[in-house]
């Protein structure tokens, strides 16, 4: 999809969902990393995630456009447009839109429950680490002794 087509597709569901116009620019940011998309507040313009249609497919793509729009026309007329408003969640329910998009963090390549394990060679005391450390620049806490990683 590119981004005229992102376009698009914005227009139409602005119009045949919400009634009103888009009258700004939608496009895609591969910079956007742990969200499916975002408005912004002083360009009117709409940002979508490119690996959020890559990962989802169209329909999850409508979800984030139908989210966004929301934001973008109360925004527009001067209502409550963020998260925690009233007329966000009422806009929200009324035209079947999401209020989180699937979760990104797989796209990325974290694994959140990663973690590292050094023991020390002398007492066999355990350290468990979500980040890799270089185990030859630290020492033991309890006896000074080696450091080794085991997995």
């Amino acid at each position: 999809m590119t981004d005229e087509e992102l376009q698009n597709l914005v227009i139409e569901i602005s119009i045949n969902v919400f009634h009103k116009p888009f009258r700004h620019q939608a496009y895609f940011n591969k910079r956007l990393r742990s969200t499916g998309g975002r408005y912004l507040l002083q360009s009117h313009n709409i940002e979508i995630n490119p690996k959020s249609f890559e990962k989802f497919g169209i329909q999850e793509v409508e979800g984030i456009i139908r989210h966004e729009l929301c934001h973008y026309h109360l925004h527009i007329e001067g209502k409550g447009y963020k998260h925690r408003d009233a007329d966000f969640r009422f806009l929200l329910k009324n035209t079947n839109a999401p209020r989180y998009c699937s979760n990104l963090t797989e796209i990325k390549g974290r694994n959140s429950n990663k973690s590292y394990t050094y023991i020390c060679i002398k007492c066999g005391t355990n350290y468990v680490r979500k980040k890799r450390m270089n185990p030859a620049k630290y020492r033991c806490s309890k006896c000074s002794g080696h450091i080794e990683q085991i997995s």
